[in-house]
């Protein structure tokens, strides 16, 4: 049986980099539309308008509007990172890159452009780079959650196991309320054979998330491997209901003998 994803990335939620980028909302982006047609050369206005679009899943336009920002502001290093997001999110790993060294050659000592530019080097398989640029946003801001959540990941991906937990931990420590690090702890301790601190995590990341489907197929696998199979069978329901045909979550509900259509209890 395999650990069924201790070696699928699940990224935190990645808003684009600007701190004053607000929720993507029609309201928000109307309200950023109004102020371009007032200010057409306000290169912010461009850059959180991409940031709204991109949190919606607009890459495009997004990316329109980083250029845009761009062209007014040369040395916009914001705007360059959150082009290189947007990039990173539509596959353009080269361009991405280019975007972030960019961005930090105007500002050195950009922790956010060092985790950005350090997880395209992890999807480029160029893990000492990746290393590297963690390490690097770790040492500029050791209160960033998500440079330690990547570099567990990246310590995880090569059984590093205790590195892992280690960066995990603090990740916790510093954004309590994100499952990914929960999950991905938990999967990890998973790996070493420490299933009840394997499941307690599991059980913290699903209530936090109540709809995360990885949280929910993880922790059905924690509880299997526990042989508890009332809470393995009813978490890998839930893994199915918020994702409909989830493979690793339909072959767990059929090895623990799950009944469609049952209830059934998933906490005590």
């Amino acid at each position: 049986m395999m650990l069924s994803g201790c070696s699928t990335i699940m990224n935190m939620p990645t808003t684009m980099v600007d701190d004053s980028a607000s929720a993507a909302s029609p309201a928000n982006l109307s309200s950023l539309t109004a102020v371009l047609a007032k200010n057409p050369n306000d290169p912010q206005a461009y850059n959180m308008r991409g940031s709204v679009l991109g949190q919606a899943g607009r890459y495009q336009d997004a990316l329109a509007d980083f250029d845009k920002a761009i062209q007014l502001d040369p040395n916009y290093a914001q705007a360059y990172a959150n082009r290189g997001l947007a990039f990173r999110q539509t596959g353009k790993l080269d361009q991405a890159l280019a975007d972030y060294d960019r961005a930090l050659q105007i500002d050195p000592a950009y922790a956010v452009a060092f985790v950005g530019r350090g997880m395209v080097h992890r999807d480029k398989g160029e893990l000492l780079q990746a290393l590297q640029d963690f390490n690097k946003a770790v040492q500029i801001r050791p209160d960033n959650a998500q440079a330690y959540y990547n570099r567990g990941l990246l310590y995880q991906s090569q059984r590093q196991y205790q590195f892992a937990i280690d960066d995990f931990s603090t990740s916790i420590g510093l954004s309590q309320q994100q499952a990914e690090p929960f999950v991905a702890r938990g999967l990890t301790y998973m790996a070493v054979g420490d299933l009840k601190a394997a499941a307690g995590d599991l059980d913290d990341a699903v209530q936090l998330e109540p709809e995360n489907a990885q949280a929910w197929a993880s922790r059905g696998l924690a509880y299997e491997r526990m042989n508890d199979k009332e809470k393995a069978a009813g978490s890998y329901a839930r893994a199915m209901g918020i994702r409909p045909g989830y493979q690793s979550a339909m072959d767990g509900f059929r090895r623990v003998g799950g009944e469609a259509g049952k209830t059934y209890t998933t906490f005590n």
